[in-house]
Order: structure tokens, then C-alpha cells, then sequence
């Protein structure tokens, strides 16, 4: 298994033993840019599919500086049998500023036959918006058609999980809008693809009530207190009502 050289160490000796050792090697987020900020991201949970079935997962990572926008990205998976794709918007041509901005949302399926959790490790490279990337107009419209206008507006709540504690995380559709549906997600930030202890320590109830939808996280007590657990909760909203 592959892993990332420059992902910052978080853990301390303590929780070595729960992820399963790699080799050294980064990604490709930044190859054949000129100008790049690599960010890496955590370890993402794939929850265990049911028997015969597929699991999925979505995690939204975002360039941490205002005016960079994601021109190139990576994954390392922990099981071959994963899937890993970006949404990409509509428009021409396909680029940083058109096909991505600041945030990209990354879907993994795991499509392996053994009903076990596993995990992947999404990657961004960011470049900076000056000297070009803005959307312009490629095609003269028809009144017969449209050209899609994002209508679901994806809205990511994000919590730090703390070990041996529950946290509660919720989420909001504006005024206006509908809820159109929810998922959830949680990672690990360490250098190597987490290990079986790990990846049964988190624990989520998520529940719906209207335009809000709320997650409840609980952490094993075994899991170290210094290991960073990022929590992502995503609500699907409508652009507005008609």
C-alpha cells in the first residue's frame, strides 16, 4: 500500500499499532503544475456493504487558501476493489474554474465481495485563480433547452471527533429550500491506511427532521486522544422553490 510523504504525523506512538505499516511515496495531486498546494486528506471510512452489495462513500475537500482552486487530484485506496471519481461541473472547457473551483466532492465505491469496512485518501493540488480559469460562454443558448444550473446545493458540516465522547453535528437547509437527502462520512488523519480497530471505533447515528439533519458521533475510549478524526456531514439542498 502506497502512502504519502508529505502528510503531517499526528499520532503519536501510541497509535501506531492501529494502522497497518506502507511505503513511502506522494501522490500526484501537483504533477505538471508549475504552481501548486498539495493538500492531503484524511483516511476515509467505506462503511462494510451488505453481502453481494457495494458500499459508498463521499467526502468534499476544499482548497485552504481563498483565490486557489483545485487543478489536480489523486487517491490512494486500501483495497483495490474501490472505485474512486470527482463530480465535475458542466462547461467548456474542461479545466480548473470550470470543471472544478474551490471545492471538490470525491465518491468512492468499494466493490470488493468480503462485507468489511475499508478506506481511501483523497488528494487535491490548489493553484491560484489569477491569469485565467473563470467560466466564460461557450454556446449560443436555445429556448429549448437549458444549461444545467446546479440546482442541489450541497452544504457540509464539519465536527472533530474526540475519543471516549459523542459530539453531535447538524446541519441546515436555508429558508426556501428542501431537503433532498443526507449522507455522512469520517477520516483519519495518519500517514497509513487505518487498520480493523480503527476502522470499527467510530459509531454514527444521523437522523432527519425537516430541513435539518443531525449526526451523533461516538469514538472508543481505546482510540488515542491525540489522533485527529474529522467528521463530515453533508445535506442536499435545492437552489429554491418554485
Amino acid at each position: 500500500m502506497k502512502r504519502v510523504s508529505i502528510v503531517a504525523v499526528v499520532v503519536l506512538a501510541c497509535a501506531v499499532g492501529l494502522a497497518r505499516p506502507g511505503t513511502a511515496r506522494a501522490a500526484d495531486e501537483c504533477r505538471g503544475l508549475q504552481t501548486c498546494l498539495p493538500v492531503p486528506g484524511p483516511w476515509v471510512v467505506i462503511p462494510a456493504p451488505t453481502r453481494g452489495g457495494v458500499s459508498t462513500v463521499v467526502w468534499e475537500m476544499r482548497c485552504p487558501l481563498r483565490g486557489y482552486i483545485v487543478a489536480g487530484i489523486d487517491a490512494r485506496v486500501a483495497d483495490r476493489a474501490t472505485d474512486v471519481s470527482i463530480r465535475g461541473e458542466n462547461g467548456a472547457p474542461v479545466g480548473p474554474g470550470v470543471t472544478t473551483g474551490r471545492e471538490v466532492v470525491f465518491t468512492a465505491v468499494y466493490t470488493g465481495g468480503l462485507p468489511r469496512p475499508t478506506s481511501f485518501q483523497p488528494f487535491i493540488g490548489c493553484v491560484p485563480t489569477s491569469g485565467g480559469g473563470a467560466r466564460g460562454e461557450t454556446a449560443v443558448r436555445r429556448p429549448a433547452a437549458y444549461v444545467p444550473a446546479k440546482p442541489i446545493d450541497r452544504r457540509v458540516t464539519r465536527k472533530r471527533l474526540v475519543s471516549g465522547a459523542s459530539v453531535r453535528a447538524v446541519g441546515r437547509c436555508p429558508a426556501g429550500t428542501r431537503l433532498l437527502g443526507t449522507t455522512h462520512a469520517y477520516g483519519f488523519h495518519i500517514p497509513d491506511e487505518p487498520g480493523s480497530t480503527l476502522l470499527r471505533a467510530v459509531r454514527i447515528r444521523r437522523t432527519t427532521s425537516g430541513r435539518t439533519v443531525s449526526a451523533v458521533a461516538t469514538v472508543a475510549a481505546s482510540v488515542p486522544q491525540s489522533l485527529r478524526i474529522e467528521l463530515q456531514l453533508h445535506a442536499l439542498c435545492t437552489r429554491g422553490t418554485r
